[in-house]
């Protein structure tokens, strides 16, 4: 069988991996019924229907003829390097990494630091922008998280809060 758009058909493949990997783990958890939700549940269908979707993707990529066969191009090292950084950034901001001495700096800073590394991966970076774009998911998500959902973490730096 011929793979007719290559960039469909390994996105496709990249989602059922990760949709199989996530319902895979999601058996570790108690999985429950839908009157009864466990821990697993959400993922477990979550996985399935992400790797269902990229089966699906994938199908359609050996099936519909494009006219030049859409081919991978170059990796966007730039991009991903910072997409990641910023990811793990945000994760050690808000939880800190207490075993090498770093507290954590809460949600507000964590995301602040989130949306500025982030935005480094994109061509363009304007100070304005990306600082009202992180006022505005600052905010959405402390309303969101700590407001709405009650959820229990630091919002601010230890060291300000006591």
């Amino acid at each position: 069988m011929n793979i007719k758009s290559q960039k469909d058909f390994f996105a496709g493949l990249m989602f059922s991996v990760v949709g199989g990997a996530f319902a895979i783990g999601a058996t570790n958890y108690t999985i429950g019924s839908g009157a009864r939700m466990g821990p697993g549940y959400f993922p477990l269908i979550l996985g399935i229907v992400l790797a269902l979707m990229g089966a699906l993707v994938m199908f359609r990529a050996l099936i519909v003829e494009t006219a030049d066969g859409e081919k991978i191009g170059r990796w966007a090292w730039r991009q991903v390097f910072f997409i990641l950084v910023a990811n793990l950034v945000f994760g050690v901001a808000l939880g800190g990494l207490p075993s090498i001495g770093i507290p954590p700096m809460g949600l507000i800073l964590g995301i602040y630091a989130l949306v500025i590394i982030a935005s480094k991966a994109g061509n363009e970076f304007h100070w304005p922008s990306v600082l009202m774009l992180g006022t505005v998911l600052a905010v959405g998500s402390y309303f969101a998280f700590i407001y709405a959902l009650k959820l229990i973490m630091p919002v601010w730096p230890t060291f300000i809060t006591g």
